[in-house]
């Protein structure tokens, strides 16, 4: 019998097997090495709105893979199908959250385009590598992340704030972050901010709009990055009638290593 205890060790076919059993569990750490990406899916008439929107706002939404209308393939995993794959999916109707559930196959639509969105989960084994620690995942929680005060730039009909994910580095490793994550523009890359919360118009670290509290440890730096819950703050101001995406923090583990996906 399959068992869960040290989820990092798990191939992407292994994680995506425990999600399709049920498993529902933020998948930081999980499958270490491989490739995580964000969901969003719409009705074929949002489509052509949802991809230029990412066109326009790279830094927040950078695009790995889109379907062919109805598919839940992608050319990201082998075998793997986006309405059952990913640990928790979030509903929405009119730009309002309708439901969470485990599996989306009763609700995915013949006319269902799926965009996945490469995600920050992915440049934590890089970080880690190299010794910069990650507090989220050694206390045992989903990452914090944040709506902003910045627009992001309009597309058709889609248009919202920029969310950021964010990470407690200590202040002599922040450099370090930076130049590590610089080189992965397709899962976000470098920060967009480093420093005063205030300045991105997050008046409380302590609650965060999606995912956990971190505690901070002395010395450490709070570190924001684009984050690929951004479309998700999108529907909800622009109100498409529905959408599928993962909830936050609950992502699809694709079979691509890290390293493909780094540059320089």
């Amino acid at each position: 019998m399959t068992t869960f205890d040290e989820p990092a060790t798990f191939t992407p076919a292994q994680a995506r097997e425990a999600f399709r059993r049920g498993t529902a569990h933020p998948t930081t750490g999980w499958a270490s090495g491989f490739t995580q990406t964000n969901l969003i899916a719409v009705p074929e008439d949002w489509a052509y709105d949802v991809l230029l929107f990412c066109t326009r706002n790279p830094q927040a939404c950078p695009l790995l893979d889109v379907t062919d209308p109805g598919d839940p393939a992608t050319r990201l995993a082998e075998d793997a199908d986006l309405r059952t794959d990913l640990p928790r999916y979030r509903i929405w109707q009119n730009g309002v959250l309708a439901g969470e559930v485990s599996d989306a196959t009763g609700l995915w639509r013949s006319d269902m385009v799926a965009f996945s969105i490469g995600c920050s989960f992915t440049f934590e084994t890089a970080l880690a590598a190299e010794g910069v620690p990650l507090r989220h995942v050694d206390q045992g929680r989903n990452v914090a992340m944040y709506v902003t005060n910045r627009p992001c730039e309009p597309a058709g009909r889609l248009f919202g704030p920029m969310v950021v994910s964010m990470r407690q580095i200590p202040e002599d490793r922040v450099d370090d972050a930076i130049r590590i994550t610089r080189t992965m523009p397709a899962v976000h890359g470098a920060p967009v901010h480093v420093g005063d919360p205030r300045a991105l118009g997050i008046d409380d670290l302590s609650r965060p709009d999606f995912g956990d509290p971190v505690d901070a440890e002395p010395g450490d730096v709070p570190v924001f990055w684009a984050c690929g819950v951004t479309p998700q703050a999108a529907l909800m101001a622009s109100r498409p009638p529905f959408a599928i995406t993962h909830a936050p923090g609950y992502m699809f583990i694709t079979d691509r290593y890290d390293s493909e996906y780094r540059v320089g």
